[in-house]
């Protein structure tokens, strides 16, 4: 039997349309879930906390705290 390994995501930008159709698009993917959104930087570092997903799907420009910033933290 040929196992497959559900990789855990979630989506992080400040524009709810941007996150509704990539949530959309990974919907035709069986190996991946969607597990968390959120609208900025702290949200996401909350989240991922929370959830551990496998991939984080980031938007670099965003209001307050960055993609960047965002990124330096949750892998310090």
């Amino acid at each position: 039997m040929n196992e497959t390994h559900i990789i855990r995501v979630i989506t992080v930008d400040d524009h709810e349309i941007l996150r509704k159709g990539i949530a959309f698009s990974l919907q035709a993917f069986k190996d991946l879930e969607l597990v968390g959104e959120a609208p900025n930087g702290n949200k996401a570092l909350q989240l991922c906390g929370e959830l551990e997903p496998d991939v984080v799907l980031l938007d670099m420009q965003m209001a307050g705290m960055d993609g960047v910033q965002t990124t330096c933290l949750l892998y310090t």
